[in-house]
């Protein structure tokens, strides 16, 4: 009997994954213990291990944002039928478990018999924890097109980054989505197979059993339907004598103000790609004057660009809404004598065997202010407060697009060393977006330091589900009074955000003593 493989949960927010890639292909046999596919999220790529003996005889399509249990594979016997199971279908396994397929139509509709259409569908993968929608960016192919395994045919955007989609089926591409609107994850984007194959019975199968986008009209031909002339006109032009450029590359060529025509394509068929905008040298063009008999005269043209949202950005800005709107923020600022701090710094970089900065020390000193001040250290759950007990320092590292909290677990019980090493490894992983889930999940406490850019001081929104997020400003040079005399001194500001639900003024400001005391006097932090 056939069994299904499901999406597994690959953290404590992940709500849909993508297959990245598919390590096996359909008809391969397989065994318990054999890696299967790559699953990627928006923040890390995991390998997805099989637990069955048997053949492949079915395979999610790549690239598109899968819910979470949702249906991925079918392992069976060569020849079972399974035209049944491929609607998808929902499961109680959180984890890469196969388990025996249970038929349960959503709808009651009359059937459609898929079985004897040789095409396979391509839906949108969910790319990240967070990814409702994804938009084809581009399609690097278009209807008509002789496709194989491994050819990458479109370009996918998510909340996190434009990615690359893969083709695992040799064949015709039959039908393709319209370009640059939202599709939902699971939603049809693509139908691959051979050439006059009837389509359109296809879609109305999975239209009819809720898993797919809506079909297109009965008068659209599998040669040219409205979506697939406007998509495969976008980045081509008629007859290909238009530039060849990512959306990418566009939107990053535009923020630079550069010419595409002086640019030089390096992808498919003279394509230009991201890495072509980033290794461009433009040559510097000389200012043009304009002048009139009433003397110089400066003439100009209004002008804006309006740039589509990232998926990253679309998830930035809702869940922060929803904390701004839902946690009844507070702030509380301090002003940190700073003097102390970076002669301590001196010394300990001279014995350190790497590097420490002064957002270490603070994560340092944060983690063992939590320590007196436990109940900063909770989060708001509706029906009751959570008190952690443990101490997980979530730090804010900007990345192309966004934001992300990767975490420095037990840091109250590291060096500062410790903590200095993991910062600077998990800020890289962050930019290069090779995070996996530990790296990012169970944050107790948030950490935002803009010191580094100039800012004196500012204001965070809390990090869903911490109680507190901490904006460190940087450190200035300054007149200060001490003992009736003006001396120069380094004093540092820090504003902590609280949620008033869990944390009330008098815990914070509590708090932010006590973090004072341990900057103010580094060595408190080492005994």
């Amino acid at each position: 009997m056939a069994v299904v493989i499901r999406m597994p949960k690959m953290s404590d927010t992940m709500t849909e994954g993508v297959i990245a890639n598919w390590l096996i292909k359909v008809g391969d046999k397989v065994k318990s213990g054999d890696i299967l596919a790559e699953v990627e999220t928006d923040k890390a790529t995991m390998e997805l291990e099989n637990y069955e003996d048997g053949v492949i005889l079915h395979l999610a399509d790549t690239k598109k944002p899968l819910l979470v249990d949702g249906l991925i594979a079918v392992v069976g016997k060569v020849g079972e039928d399974i035209s049944t199971f491929l609607g998808g279908g929902s499961g109680n396994s959180p984890i890469p478990k196969v388990e025996p397929v249970v038929s349960a139509p959503v709808v009651a509709v009359p059937a459609v018999d898929t079985s004897k259409i040789k095409a396979q569908i391509v839906r949108m993968p969910k790319m990240s924890d967070t990814m409702t929608e994804g938009v084809i960016a581009t399609w690097l192919k278009k209807v008509g097109d002789k496709v194989k395994s491994g050819d990458i045919i479109a370009e996918v955007q998510t909340d996190k980054a434009t990615m690359e989609l893969e083709n695992y089926e040799d064949g015709y591409l039959l039908y393709i989505a319209e370009a640059g609107k939202p599709v939902e994850i699971d939603g049809i984007i693509a139908i691959v197979g051979e050439q006059g194959v009837d389509f359109q019975a296809l879609l109305q199968a999975k239209t009819m059993t809720a898993s797919a986008a809506p079909a297109p009209s009965s008068s659209a031909s599998a040669d040219a339907t409205p979506s697939q002339t406007s998509t495969s006109s976008q980045d081509l032009g008629s007859g290909d004598s238009r530039t060849k450029v990512s959306p990418l590359a566009r939107r990053l060529a535009k923020e630079m103000g550069y010419d595409l025509k002086q640019i030089k394509g390096s992808g498919e068929n003279g394509r230009i790609v991201k890495r072509d905008i980033e290794t461009f040298k433009p040559e510097t063009a000389k200012p043009s004057k304009a002048t009139s008999s009433q003397g110089n005269v400066v003439f100009g043209q209004e002008s804006f660009t309006e740039v589509p949202l990232s998926q990253m950005r679309k998830t930035i800005a809702r869940r922060l809404t929803e904390s701004k709107n839902t946690a009844p923020h507070f702030y509380l600022t301090i002003e940190i004598r700073m003097d102390k701090a970076i002669a301590a710094r001196n010394s300990l970089n001279q014995i350190s065997p790497v590097k420490i900065s002064f957002n270490d020390m603070t994560i340092k000193a944060v983690a063992m202010a939590i320590r007196k001040h436990p109940n900063v250290n909770s989060s708001w759950q509706g029906d009751k407060i959570r008190y952690n007990n443990h101490i997980h320092i979530g730090m804010a590292v900007a990345v192309e697009d966004g934001l992300l909290v990767p975490v420095i677990r037990f840091t109250d019980q590291k060096t500062l060393s410790q903590i200095a090493a993991e910062t600077k490894d998990l800020g890289q992983k962050a930019k290069n977006k090779k995070l996996q889930p530990a790296d990012w999940e169970g944050n107790t406490f948030s950490v935002s330091n803009l010191g580094m850019f100039g800012i004196e001081e500012f204001t965070s929104i809390i990090n869903p589900p911490d109680s507190c997020i901490l904006s460190v400003g940087g450190i200035k040079e300054t007149v200060l009074v001490e003992n009736g005399q003006m001396v120069i001194g380094n004093v540092m500001k820090v504003t902590l955000a609280c949620d008033h639900r869990s944390v009330d003024g008098v815990t914070g400001s509590g708090f932010l003593q006590t973090l004072k005391e341990f900057m103010e006097e580094p060595v408190k932090m080492l005994v």
